[in-house]
Protein backbone atom coordinates (compact mmCIF):
# COMPACT_ATOMS: atom_id res chain seq x y z
CA UNK A 1 0.00 0.00 0.00
CA UNK A 2 1.43 3.37 -1.03
CA UNK A 3 1.20 6.07 1.62
CA UNK A 4 0.17 9.70 1.33
CA UNK A 5 3.18 12.03 1.57
CA UNK A 6 3.67 15.71 2.30
CA UNK A 7 7.47 15.76 2.05
CA UNK A 8 10.27 14.44 -0.07
CA UNK A 9 12.99 12.38 1.60
CA UNK A 10 15.24 15.45 1.45
CA UNK A 11 12.61 17.57 3.19
CA UNK A 12 12.15 14.93 5.92
CA UNK A 13 15.94 15.00 6.37
CA UNK A 14 15.79 18.80 6.78
CA UNK A 15 13.03 18.49 9.42
CA UNK A 16 15.25 16.00 11.25
CA UNK A 17 18.21 18.38 11.04
CA UNK A 18 16.09 21.27 12.30
CA UNK A 19 14.99 19.10 15.24
CA UNK A 20 18.65 18.40 16.00
CA UNK A 21 19.32 22.15 15.96
CA UNK A 22 16.56 22.65 18.54
CA UNK A 23 17.97 19.94 20.80
CA UNK A 24 21.55 21.18 20.45
CA UNK A 25 21.05 24.94 20.67
CA UNK A 26 17.85 25.38 22.69
CA UNK A 27 17.66 22.14 24.61
CA UNK A 28 15.08 20.56 26.91
CA UNK A 29 14.19 21.66 30.43
CA UNK A 30 14.38 18.39 32.40
CA UNK A 31 12.86 18.48 35.89
CA UNK A 32 13.62 14.85 36.74
CA UNK A 33 17.04 14.52 38.39
CA UNK A 34 17.50 10.88 37.40
CA UNK A 35 16.83 11.73 33.75
CA UNK A 36 19.36 14.58 33.88
CA UNK A 37 21.94 12.14 35.25
CA UNK A 38 21.24 9.63 32.45
CA UNK A 39 21.53 12.34 29.79
CA UNK A 40 24.83 13.59 31.28
CA UNK A 41 26.26 10.07 31.38
CA UNK A 42 25.61 9.68 27.66
CA UNK A 43 27.20 12.89 26.44
CA UNK A 44 24.54 15.57 26.83
CA UNK A 45 25.36 18.97 28.32
CA UNK A 46 23.44 19.46 31.57
CA UNK A 47 23.12 22.76 33.44
CA UNK A 48 22.69 21.60 37.03
CA UNK A 49 21.42 25.02 38.11
CA UNK A 50 18.61 25.39 35.57
CA UNK A 51 18.02 21.74 34.60
CA UNK A 52 18.50 22.57 30.92
CA UNK A 53 19.79 19.64 28.85
CA UNK A 54 21.35 20.08 25.41
CA UNK A 55 21.86 17.18 23.02
CA UNK A 56 24.87 17.08 20.69
CA UNK A 57 23.72 15.73 17.29
CA UNK A 58 26.09 12.76 17.53
CA UNK A 59 24.39 11.67 20.77
CA UNK A 60 20.98 11.64 19.07
CA UNK A 61 22.36 9.83 16.03
CA UNK A 62 23.97 7.20 18.25
CA UNK A 63 20.63 6.58 19.97
CA UNK A 64 18.92 6.29 16.58
CA UNK A 65 21.08 3.31 15.79
CA UNK A 66 19.24 1.21 18.38
CA UNK A 67 15.67 2.17 17.36
CA UNK A 68 13.64 -0.96 16.57
CA UNK A 69 10.83 -1.21 14.00
CA UNK A 70 8.28 -3.17 16.03
CA UNK A 71 6.28 -2.75 19.25
CA UNK A 72 4.15 -5.46 20.88
CA UNK A 73 1.02 -5.07 22.99
CA UNK A 74 0.77 -8.22 25.09
CA UNK A 75 -2.66 -9.49 26.19
CA UNK A 76 -3.91 -11.65 29.05
CA UNK A 77 -5.05 -14.01 26.27
CA UNK A 78 -2.19 -14.53 23.76
CA UNK A 79 -4.58 -14.66 20.80
CA UNK A 80 -5.11 -10.92 21.29
CA UNK A 81 -1.42 -9.93 21.22
CA UNK A 82 -0.89 -7.14 18.68
CA UNK A 83 2.34 -6.14 16.95
CA UNK A 84 3.01 -2.78 15.30
CA UNK A 85 3.19 -2.35 12.38
CA UNK A 86 2.27 -5.95 11.43
CA UNK A 87 -1.34 -5.69 12.62
CA UNK A 88 -2.01 -2.11 11.58
CA UNK A 89 -4.34 -0.40 12.05
CA UNK A 90 -4.21 -1.32 15.76
CA UNK A 91 -7.28 0.35 17.28
CA UNK A 92 -7.24 1.54 20.89
CA UNK A 93 -9.84 3.25 23.04
CA UNK A 94 -9.14 6.86 23.92
CA UNK A 95 -8.53 7.09 27.66
CA UNK A 96 -8.68 8.67 31.10
CA UNK A 97 -11.82 10.79 30.77
CA UNK A 98 -13.19 11.93 34.14
CA UNK A 99 -16.83 11.61 33.10
CA UNK A 100 -19.29 9.26 31.43
CA UNK A 101 -22.61 9.75 29.64
CA UNK A 102 -24.92 7.76 31.89
CA UNK A 103 -26.61 5.11 29.72
CA UNK A 104 -29.87 5.43 31.69
CA UNK A 105 -30.29 9.19 32.06
CA UNK A 106 -28.22 10.44 29.15
CA UNK A 107 -26.65 12.94 31.55
CA UNK A 108 -22.94 13.42 32.08
CA UNK A 109 -21.61 12.31 35.49
CA UNK A 110 -18.40 11.23 37.18
CA UNK A 111 -17.23 7.77 36.11
CA UNK A 112 -16.73 4.89 38.57
CA UNK A 113 -14.92 1.56 38.74
CA UNK A 114 -18.17 -0.19 37.75
CA UNK A 115 -18.22 1.89 34.57
CA UNK A 116 -14.67 0.71 33.85
CA UNK A 117 -15.80 -2.91 34.28
CA UNK A 118 -18.73 -2.39 31.89
CA UNK A 119 -16.57 -0.65 29.29
CA UNK A 120 -13.90 -3.38 29.56
CA UNK A 121 -16.55 -6.03 28.87
CA UNK A 122 -17.86 -4.03 25.91
CA UNK A 123 -14.40 -3.51 24.36
CA UNK A 124 -13.60 -7.20 24.81
CA UNK A 125 -16.65 -8.01 22.66
CA UNK A 126 -16.17 -5.37 19.95
CA UNK A 127 -14.04 -6.92 17.18
CA UNK A 128 -12.40 -3.75 15.83
CA UNK A 129 -10.82 -2.75 19.14
CA UNK A 130 -7.40 -4.29 19.71
CA UNK A 131 -6.32 -2.61 22.96
CA UNK A 132 -8.35 -1.36 25.93
CA UNK A 133 -6.77 1.86 27.12
CA UNK A 134 -8.78 2.43 30.29
CA UNK A 135 -11.41 4.90 29.11
CA UNK A 136 -12.33 6.68 32.34
CA UNK A 137 -11.18 7.45 35.86
CA UNK A 138 -12.78 5.86 38.95
CA UNK A 139 -14.36 8.49 41.16
CA UNK A 140 -15.21 5.85 43.79
CA UNK A 141 -11.59 4.69 44.22
CA UNK A 142 -10.21 4.71 47.78
CA UNK A 143 -7.52 7.37 48.11
CA UNK A 144 -4.76 4.79 48.46
CA UNK A 145 -6.00 2.70 45.50
CA UNK A 146 -6.56 5.25 42.72
CA UNK A 147 -4.79 3.32 39.97
CA UNK A 148 -5.51 -0.25 41.03
CA UNK A 149 -9.22 0.67 41.13
CA UNK A 150 -8.91 1.28 37.39
CA UNK A 151 -6.64 -1.59 36.38
CA UNK A 152 -8.42 -4.28 38.41
CA UNK A 153 -11.89 -3.91 36.81
CA UNK A 154 -10.25 -3.47 33.41
CA UNK A 155 -8.17 -6.65 33.63
CA UNK A 156 -10.96 -8.59 35.35
CA UNK A 157 -13.32 -8.04 32.41
CA UNK A 158 -11.09 -7.85 29.32
CA UNK A 159 -8.61 -10.37 27.92
CA UNK A 160 -7.27 -7.97 25.27
CA UNK A 161 -4.18 -5.83 26.02
CA UNK A 162 -4.95 -3.27 28.75
CA UNK A 163 -3.15 0.06 28.72
CA UNK A 164 -3.06 3.12 30.99
CA UNK A 165 -0.83 5.15 33.30
CA UNK A 166 -0.30 5.88 36.98
CA UNK A 167 0.27 9.18 38.84
CA UNK A 168 3.05 7.94 41.15
CA UNK A 169 5.67 5.20 41.40
CA UNK A 170 3.82 3.78 44.41
CA UNK A 171 0.71 3.39 42.25
CA UNK A 172 2.80 1.84 39.49
CA UNK A 173 4.32 -0.70 41.87
CA UNK A 174 0.85 -1.64 43.11
CA UNK A 175 -0.40 -2.13 39.54
CA UNK A 176 2.59 -4.34 38.74
CA UNK A 177 1.92 -6.34 41.91
CA UNK A 178 -1.61 -6.86 40.59
CA UNK A 179 -0.08 -8.18 37.36
CA UNK A 180 2.18 -10.59 39.25
CA UNK A 181 -0.81 -11.88 41.23
CA UNK A 182 -2.94 -12.45 38.12
CA UNK A 183 -0.06 -14.15 36.30
CA UNK A 184 0.69 -16.44 39.24
CA UNK A 185 4.17 -15.11 39.92
CA UNK A 186 6.48 -12.20 39.14
CA UNK A 187 8.52 -14.46 36.84
CA UNK A 188 5.45 -15.54 34.88
CA UNK A 189 4.34 -11.93 34.50
CA UNK A 190 7.75 -10.77 33.27
CA UNK A 191 7.60 -13.43 30.55
CA UNK A 192 4.27 -12.00 29.32
CA UNK A 193 3.71 -8.47 30.71
CA UNK A 194 0.04 -7.98 29.79
CA UNK A 195 -0.24 -4.54 31.40
CA UNK A 196 0.85 -1.91 28.90
CA UNK A 197 2.04 1.48 30.10
CA UNK A 198 1.76 4.92 28.53
CA UNK A 199 2.74 8.39 29.75
CA UNK A 200 3.18 11.97 28.53
CA UNK A 201 6.54 12.83 30.12
CA UNK A 202 7.33 15.64 27.69
CA UNK A 203 5.28 18.77 28.33
CA UNK A 204 5.41 21.20 25.43
CA UNK A 205 7.25 23.37 24.91
CA UNK A 206 10.47 21.39 25.41
CA UNK A 207 10.02 20.36 29.04
CA UNK A 208 10.30 16.96 30.73
CA UNK A 209 8.29 16.47 33.94
CA UNK A 210 9.10 14.60 37.16
CA UNK A 211 6.56 11.83 37.88
CA UNK A 212 5.81 10.58 34.34
CA UNK A 213 9.51 10.65 33.49
CA UNK A 214 10.24 8.68 36.67
CA UNK A 215 7.72 6.02 35.61
CA UNK A 216 9.18 5.78 32.10
CA UNK A 217 12.68 5.30 33.53
CA UNK A 218 11.44 2.72 36.07
CA UNK A 219 9.63 0.61 33.46
CA UNK A 220 12.37 0.85 30.84
CA UNK A 221 14.99 -0.27 33.37
CA UNK A 222 12.84 -3.33 34.12
CA UNK A 223 12.33 -4.15 30.44
CA UNK A 224 8.56 -3.60 30.68
CA UNK A 225 6.47 -2.12 27.84
CA UNK A 226 6.14 1.67 27.91
CA UNK A 227 5.95 4.52 25.43
CA UNK A 228 5.06 8.21 25.52
CA UNK A 229 2.91 10.64 23.56
CA UNK A 230 4.09 14.08 22.41
CA UNK A 231 1.38 16.78 22.63
CA UNK A 232 2.31 20.21 21.20
CA UNK A 233 -0.60 22.62 20.73
CA UNK A 234 0.02 25.21 17.99
CA UNK A 235 -0.59 28.76 19.14
CA UNK A 236 -0.32 27.89 22.83
CA UNK A 237 2.61 25.52 23.41
CA UNK A 238 4.14 25.40 19.92
CA UNK A 239 4.42 27.76 16.94
CA UNK A 240 1.28 28.67 14.99
CA UNK A 241 2.76 26.81 12.06
CA UNK A 242 2.08 23.23 11.08
CA UNK A 243 5.69 22.74 10.04
CA UNK A 244 7.02 24.48 13.16
CA UNK A 245 4.81 22.38 15.43
CA UNK A 246 5.87 19.23 13.61
CA UNK A 247 9.55 20.13 13.95
CA UNK A 248 9.38 21.01 17.65
CA UNK A 249 7.25 17.92 18.38
CA UNK A 250 9.75 15.82 16.46
CA UNK A 251 12.56 17.21 18.63
CA UNK A 252 10.54 16.33 21.74
CA UNK A 253 10.00 12.81 20.45
CA UNK A 254 13.73 12.40 19.78
CA UNK A 255 14.60 13.56 23.30
CA UNK A 256 12.25 11.02 24.87
CA UNK A 257 13.38 8.28 22.47
CA UNK A 258 17.01 9.00 23.39
CA UNK A 259 16.19 8.58 27.08
CA UNK A 260 14.74 5.13 26.42
CA UNK A 261 17.70 4.04 24.31
CA UNK A 262 20.23 5.37 26.81
CA UNK A 263 18.61 3.26 29.52
CA UNK A 264 18.15 0.13 27.41
CA UNK A 265 19.39 0.09 23.80
CA UNK A 266 16.81 -1.60 21.62
CA UNK A 267 13.89 -0.70 23.89
CA UNK A 268 10.71 -0.80 21.73
CA UNK A 269 8.99 2.53 21.25
CA UNK A 270 6.16 4.19 19.33
CA UNK A 271 6.33 7.61 17.71
CA UNK A 272 3.02 8.62 19.29
CA UNK A 273 1.56 12.13 19.15
CA UNK A 274 -1.47 14.27 19.78
CA UNK A 275 -0.35 17.38 17.95
CA UNK A 276 -3.11 19.97 17.66
CA UNK A 277 -3.83 23.55 16.60
CA UNK A 278 -5.60 25.68 19.19
CA UNK A 279 -8.80 27.47 18.22
CA UNK A 280 -7.47 30.97 18.81
CA UNK A 281 -10.96 32.48 18.81
CA UNK A 282 -11.44 31.04 22.29
CA UNK A 283 -8.26 29.14 23.14
CA UNK A 284 -10.26 25.89 22.93
CA UNK A 285 -8.43 22.58 22.74
CA UNK A 286 -9.41 21.45 19.23
CA UNK A 287 -8.44 17.77 19.27
CA UNK A 288 -11.17 16.96 16.74
CA UNK A 289 -10.02 19.57 14.20
CA UNK A 290 -8.81 18.45 10.79
CA UNK A 291 -5.38 19.91 11.57
CA UNK A 292 -4.94 17.10 14.13
CA UNK A 293 -5.22 14.64 11.26
CA UNK A 294 -2.86 16.66 9.06
CA UNK A 295 -0.24 16.80 11.83
CA UNK A 296 -0.65 13.08 12.51
CA UNK A 297 0.04 12.42 8.83
CA UNK A 298 3.19 14.56 9.00
CA UNK A 299 4.47 12.90 12.19
CA UNK A 300 3.77 9.51 10.60
CA UNK A 301 6.05 10.45 7.74
CA UNK A 302 8.82 11.25 10.24
CA UNK A 303 8.20 7.92 11.99
CA UNK A 304 8.77 6.15 8.68
CA UNK A 305 11.95 8.24 8.28
CA UNK A 306 13.16 6.74 11.59
CA UNK A 307 11.71 3.26 10.81
CA UNK A 308 9.69 3.17 14.01
CA UNK A 309 5.95 2.45 14.57
CA UNK A 310 3.68 5.49 14.61
CA UNK A 311 0.28 6.61 15.81
CA UNK A 312 -1.39 8.34 18.71
CA UNK A 313 -4.62 10.00 19.72
CA UNK A 314 -6.27 10.38 16.35
CA UNK A 315 -10.01 10.32 15.69
CA UNK A 316 -11.03 12.37 18.71
CA UNK A 317 -13.95 14.79 18.68
CA UNK A 318 -14.92 18.05 20.32
CA UNK A 319 -18.62 17.18 19.95
CA UNK A 320 -20.51 16.92 23.23
CA UNK A 321 -22.86 14.24 21.94
CA UNK A 322 -22.68 11.36 19.47
CA UNK A 323 -23.86 13.29 16.42
CA UNK A 324 -22.77 14.15 12.90
CA UNK A 325 -19.84 16.25 14.20
CA UNK A 326 -18.51 13.37 16.29
CA UNK A 327 -18.74 11.15 13.23
CA UNK A 328 -17.05 13.33 10.67
CA UNK A 329 -14.27 14.46 13.00
CA UNK A 330 -13.43 10.86 13.92
CA UNK A 331 -13.90 9.57 10.37
CA UNK A 332 -11.92 12.19 8.50
CA UNK A 333 -8.91 12.25 10.82
CA UNK A 334 -8.57 8.48 11.15
CA UNK A 335 -8.90 7.99 7.39
CA UNK A 336 -6.18 10.58 6.83
CA UNK A 337 -3.86 8.89 9.35
CA UNK A 338 -4.47 5.46 7.83
CA UNK A 339 -3.65 6.66 4.32
CA UNK A 340 -0.43 8.20 5.64
CA UNK A 341 0.62 4.85 7.12
CA UNK A 342 -0.31 5.29 10.80
CA UNK A 343 -0.16 2.12 12.90
CA UNK A 344 -1.87 3.00 16.21
CA UNK A 345 -5.25 4.75 16.58
CA UNK A 346 -6.44 5.92 20.03
CA UNK A 347 -9.90 6.70 18.70
CA UNK A 348 -12.68 5.03 20.63
CA UNK A 349 -15.52 6.21 22.80
CA UNK A 350 -14.77 9.72 24.07
CA UNK A 351 -16.60 13.00 23.55
CA UNK A 352 -15.86 16.62 24.38
CA UNK A 353 -12.14 16.56 23.66
CA UNK A 354 -11.35 13.55 25.91
CA UNK A 355 -13.71 14.52 28.73
CA UNK A 356 -16.55 11.95 28.65
CA UNK A 357 -17.11 8.35 27.53
CA UNK A 358 -20.29 7.40 25.66
CA UNK A 359 -21.30 3.78 24.95
CA UNK A 360 -22.97 4.75 21.69
CA UNK A 361 -19.83 6.53 20.53
CA UNK A 362 -17.75 3.41 21.30
CA UNK A 363 -20.12 1.25 19.21
CA UNK A 364 -20.02 3.70 16.31
CA UNK A 365 -16.24 4.01 16.55
CA UNK A 366 -15.99 0.22 16.42
CA UNK A 367 -17.89 0.35 13.13
CA UNK A 368 -15.63 3.09 11.78
CA UNK A 369 -12.59 1.08 12.85
CA UNK A 370 -13.92 -1.98 11.01
CA UNK A 371 -14.18 0.22 7.91
CA UNK A 372 -10.61 1.43 8.41
CA UNK A 373 -9.42 -2.17 8.55
CA UNK A 374 -11.37 -2.80 5.35
CA UNK A 375 -9.62 0.14 3.69
CA UNK A 376 -6.27 -1.24 4.85
CA UNK A 377 -7.07 -4.53 3.05
CA UNK A 378 -7.67 -2.57 -0.13
CA UNK A 379 -8.05 -4.47 -3.41
CA UNK A 380 -5.94 -7.63 -3.42
CA UNK A 381 -4.63 -8.51 -6.85
CA UNK A 382 -4.81 -12.09 -8.14
CA UNK A 383 -5.67 -13.77 -11.41
CA UNK A 384 -8.56 -15.51 -9.65
CA UNK A 385 -9.82 -12.15 -8.39
CA UNK A 386 -10.20 -10.88 -11.97
CA UNK A 387 -13.17 -13.30 -12.27
CA UNK A 388 -12.80 -13.66 -16.06
CA UNK A 389 -14.37 -17.13 -16.17
CA UNK A 390 -17.32 -15.97 -14.05
CA UNK A 391 -17.85 -12.85 -16.18
CA UNK A 392 -17.83 -15.06 -19.28
CA UNK A 393 -20.29 -17.49 -17.68
CA UNK A 394 -22.81 -14.81 -16.63
CA UNK A 395 -22.39 -12.84 -19.85
CA UNK A 396 -24.00 -9.59 -20.94
CA UNK A 397 -27.38 -8.89 -19.32
CA UNK A 398 -27.03 -11.69 -16.74
CA UNK A 399 -27.27 -11.56 -12.95
CA UNK A 400 -24.69 -12.36 -10.32
CA UNK A 401 -27.31 -12.42 -7.53
CA UNK A 402 -27.79 -16.19 -7.51
CA UNK A 403 -24.26 -17.17 -8.53
CA UNK A 404 -22.50 -19.54 -6.12
CA UNK A 405 -19.45 -17.26 -6.29
CA UNK A 406 -21.49 -14.38 -4.79
CA UNK A 407 -22.69 -16.55 -1.90
CA UNK A 408 -19.17 -17.79 -1.20
CA UNK A 409 -17.50 -14.38 -1.22
CA UNK A 410 -20.07 -11.83 -0.08
CA UNK A 411 -18.99 -11.80 3.59
CA UNK A 412 -15.29 -11.48 2.87
CA UNK A 413 -15.71 -8.76 0.23
CA UNK A 414 -18.24 -6.54 2.00
CA UNK A 415 -18.40 -5.22 5.55
CA UNK A 416 -21.95 -5.40 6.91
CA UNK A 417 -22.57 -2.60 9.45
CA UNK A 418 -24.84 -2.93 12.47
CA UNK A 419 -25.19 0.81 13.14
CA UNK A 420 -25.36 2.35 9.68
CA UNK A 421 -28.82 1.88 8.16
CA UNK A 422 -29.26 0.89 4.52
CA UNK A 423 -33.00 0.31 4.29
CA UNK A 424 -35.32 2.34 2.06
CA UNK A 425 -37.02 5.31 3.69
CA UNK A 426 -40.46 3.63 3.80
CA UNK A 427 -39.00 0.61 5.60
CA UNK A 428 -37.06 2.91 7.97
CA UNK A 429 -40.25 4.84 8.77
CA UNK A 430 -42.28 1.76 9.77
CA UNK A 431 -39.43 0.22 11.78
CA UNK A 432 -39.22 3.09 14.26
CA UNK A 433 -37.17 5.73 12.42
CA UNK A 434 -34.09 4.78 14.41
CA UNK A 435 -31.00 6.98 14.15
CA UNK A 436 -27.46 5.62 14.07
CA UNK A 437 -27.14 6.53 17.74
CA UNK A 438 -30.35 4.64 18.56
CA UNK A 439 -28.99 1.52 16.90
CA UNK A 440 -25.64 1.96 18.66
CA UNK A 441 -27.38 2.09 22.05
CA UNK A 442 -29.34 -1.06 21.16
CA UNK A 443 -26.11 -2.85 20.24
CA UNK A 444 -24.44 -1.81 23.50
CA UNK A 445 -27.44 -3.11 25.44
CA UNK A 446 -27.37 -6.39 23.52
CA UNK A 447 -23.68 -6.99 24.22
CA UNK A 448 -23.68 -5.94 27.87
CA UNK A 449 -26.79 -7.96 28.71
CA UNK A 450 -24.90 -11.18 27.94
CA UNK A 451 -22.68 -13.22 30.24
CA UNK A 452 -19.14 -11.88 30.22
CA UNK A 453 -16.76 -14.63 28.98
CA UNK A 454 -13.65 -12.60 29.84
CA UNK A 455 -14.32 -12.36 33.57
CA UNK A 456 -11.76 -13.73 36.05
CA UNK A 457 -12.47 -17.19 37.42
CA UNK A 458 -13.82 -17.26 40.98
CA UNK A 459 -10.52 -18.75 42.17
CA UNK A 460 -8.37 -16.07 40.56
CA UNK A 461 -10.65 -13.29 41.74
CA UNK A 462 -10.54 -14.60 45.33
CA UNK A 463 -6.75 -14.69 45.13
CA UNK A 464 -6.54 -11.10 43.88
CA UNK A 465 -8.99 -9.79 46.47
CA UNK A 466 -7.14 -11.56 49.28
CA UNK A 467 -3.93 -9.86 48.16
CA UNK A 468 -5.48 -6.38 47.99
CA UNK A 469 -7.86 -5.65 50.91
CA UNK A 470 -10.76 -3.22 50.42
CA UNK A 471 -10.57 -3.44 46.63
CA UNK A 472 -13.48 -2.10 44.57
CA UNK A 473 -15.90 -4.79 43.36
CA UNK A 474 -14.73 -4.55 39.75
CA UNK A 475 -17.77 -6.38 38.35
CA UNK A 476 -19.58 -5.51 35.14
CA UNK A 477 -23.20 -4.73 36.07
CA UNK A 478 -25.65 -3.72 33.37
CA UNK A 479 -29.38 -3.01 33.34
CA UNK A 480 -30.73 -2.59 29.85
Amino acid sequence: MEFAKFFTQAEAQRIHEASLEILENIGLLVHNEKARHIFAQHGCTVDTQTGLVKFPPQVVEQCRQSFVPKYTFTARDPQFDRVLPDHRPVVVTASSAPNIIDPKTGKERRATSTDIANIAFLINELPAFDVFSISVLADDAPKDQISISRFYPALKNCTKPVRSNTPTIRDLEMVLELGYTIAGSKEAYLERPFINHHYCPVVSPLTMDVESTEAVIYLTEKGLPVYGTIVPNAGLTSPMSLLGTLTMGNAEFLALACLLQMIRPGAPNIYAVLSTVADMRTGAYASGAIETGILQMAHTMMARFYNIPSGGYIGLTNAQTTDAQSGYETGMNTAAALLAGGDLFNMGGLLGGLMAFDYAKAIMDNEMAMMLKQVKRGVEFSEEGLCLDLIKEIGPGGSYMDALHTLEHMREVAFFPKVAGREMRAQWAVSGQLTARDRAVEEANRILSKENPARFSAELDAKVRAHFPNLVAGDAKWEA
